[in-house]
């Protein structure tokens, strides 16, 4: 497993080390290596939707595009409404609960309302 963090801009994990930066391979961001040292010990990460906006729990969510739902055949729509969101860590960092079931998504397929 790869010790490199995610992008803190698109929250994305294609992320790769160039001398003392860390680079964002999907939107260009660069920040460098020690700072991010100094992230690692905050309890709380920052999650941001897909326009940049932070999320926080309880907050209203609408979905930016349709997702499929591995291992079924279900898809989630785009423009569908989630309320009460609940922010978790891991891979998918937002946990909610809809008409179709509860799912773990990932905020870059997220806008805040």
């Amino acid at each position: 497993m790869s010790t490199i963090p995610a992008c803190p801009q698109c929250t994305l994990e294609n992320t790769y080390q160039d001398g003392d930066n860390y680079v964002c391979a999907d939107c260009g961001f660069e920040w460098p290596v020690a700072a991010s040292a100094e992230d690692d010990d905050s309890a709380n990460p920052v999650i941001k939707d897909a326009n940049g906006n932070l999320l926080a729990d309880g907050d209203a969510v609408v979905l930016i595009k349709d997702l499929k739902v591995k291992g079924s055949s279900i898809t989630l729509k785009m423009g569908t409404k989630v309320k009460s969101i609940r922010l978790v860590g891991g891979d998918h960092e937002v946990d909610c609960k809809m008409d179709a079931g509860n799912f773990r998504l990932k905020a870059c397929f997220l806008k805040k309302v």
